[in-house]
């Protein structure tokens, strides 16, 4: 007599423990391909946004022409925008009140615009968290439902007096599913990890370079107006 190992019939007929294993990892694989595809589209974004954004900042027009051009958007300002605004408003706010030096004006700005930038670099690795638990965990909870499986599996011989392979190939071979299972979603979890988790780090260190270079423009600014 043949025995069933399709797929399907495999994971249907497997026990509520190996199944239970079997959805946790479906739906972790789910929501990581769907964190996934979120990440690569804002990651891809927030580069294009610096880009054009340092373009228009070097372009050599009036800083406060950008400035007022960034706060009168709609919506929020995100990356690098949102890091200019921040230490630009703060720069002349600052300006407006006689008894605070240059220095002191460039100082405040620098440390309005590192607060945006921790802000921006949580945004920007929201979820990465996630991935990296997945691409951790996964493989460990196919493996349990791959330990639960056969374990049940050779338990079955023991209330028969001849053990044959096809009386356990069916137990076996849906314990080794839940393994195959967590390995499908540790393994684009992990890819995309490293991956996004690189864009993040070279996107925070163009961040950071361009509040460098915007705060010593400031100073240069604080210098001028002060021999005025």
């Amino acid at each position: 007599m043949s025995t069933d190992l399709s797929m399907l019939h495999l994971i249907l007929g497997a026990s509520p423990v190996v199944q239970l294993v079997m959805l946790l990892l479906v739906a972790l694989s789910l929501l990581s391909w769907t964190l996934i595809f979120h990440k690569w589209k804002k990651l891809g974004a927030a580069q294009r946004d610096a880009k054009d954004f340092e373009q228009q900042f070097w372009s050599g027009g009036e800083l406060a022409a950008l400035y007022q051009q960034v706060a009168a958007r709609e919506q929020d300002n995100e990356g690098m925008a949102d890091i200019f605004e921040a230490g630009f408003k703060e720069y002349s706010r600052l300006r407006k009140q006689p008894q605070v030096e240059g220095g002191a004006m460039v100082e405040g700005a620098q440390r309005a615009m590192r607060v945006a930038l921790s802000r921006e670099e949580d945004r920007l690795e929201a979820g990465l968290s996630f991935l990296a638990t997945v691409g951790s965990t996964s493989p460990y909870i196919g493996l349990f439902g791959t330990v639960w499986g056969i374990m049940n599996a050779f338990r079955s011989l023991g209330n028969v007096h001849q053990a044959t392979l096809a009386m356990v190939a069916p137990g076996i071979a849906e314990a080794l599913i839940a393994t195959a299972m967590g390995l499908f979603a540790a393994i684009p979890a992990v890819i995309a990890y490293n991956r996004f988790s690189n864009d993040v780090e070279r996107l925070a260190n163009r961040y950071d370079n361009f509040l460098e270079e915007f705060v010593a423009l400031l100073h240069r600014q604080s210098l001028t107006a002060r021999k005025d």
